[in-house]
């Protein structure tokens, strides 16, 4: 049961809450994050957001770009530039598939989720994501309001 998603004990450091509203995901794939000593210490703290950040593929490997991560007030010399780009760790295969769907289907990769895993590793879950048109969100939000409403039709009935 240690894979299984529901029952692992990872720690959630950062969301992307508005990468739902604005794209539709196609596909979701866990990359981990090489990352700096002081950059670990950060995200210990809580000290990040991907708000803005995307993937993007070049020269066959993939990295993260505009990740935002404190200083790390401790480390002084030692320390990481906040916005620097950040290699991600992926198999081949995943890294040919998001090629092909980036350059072929006109795909973005967006950041939607950046925290440790059970094993306490910096993990970042990309989408492969279409962006939504403006009727496609507010169909999106509509049916979201109605599930709402149902819900609480059956609850007070």
């Amino acid at each position: 049961m240690a894979n299984d998603k529901k029952n692992s004990a990872y720690k959630v450091i950062a969301l992307n809450r508005k990468a739902r509203h604005n794209y539709i995901i196609e596909e979701e794939i866990e990359a981990g994050v090489v990352l700096s000593g002081s950059e670990v210490k950060s995200l210990r703290a809580g000290e990040s957001n991907i708000t803005d950040s995307y993937a993007e593929v070049k020269d066959g490997e993939v990295f993260l770009i505009n990740a935002y991560i404190k200083e790390y007030e401790q480390a002084n010399r030692f320390n990481h530039s906040a916005r620097r780009v950040r290699k991600l760790l992926l198999h081949r295969k995943q890294i040919n598939k998001m090629m092909a769907a980036v350059q072929r289907k006109g795909m973005t990769l967006v950041t939607l989720k950046l925290y440790f895993n059970d094993k306490n590793r910096a993990k970042v879950l990309l989408g492969l994501a279409r962006g939504k048109k403006l009727h496609d969100k507010r169909a999106s939000d509509k049916e979201r309001d109605w599930n709402r409403q149902k819900e609480r039709l059956l609850k007070d009935g």
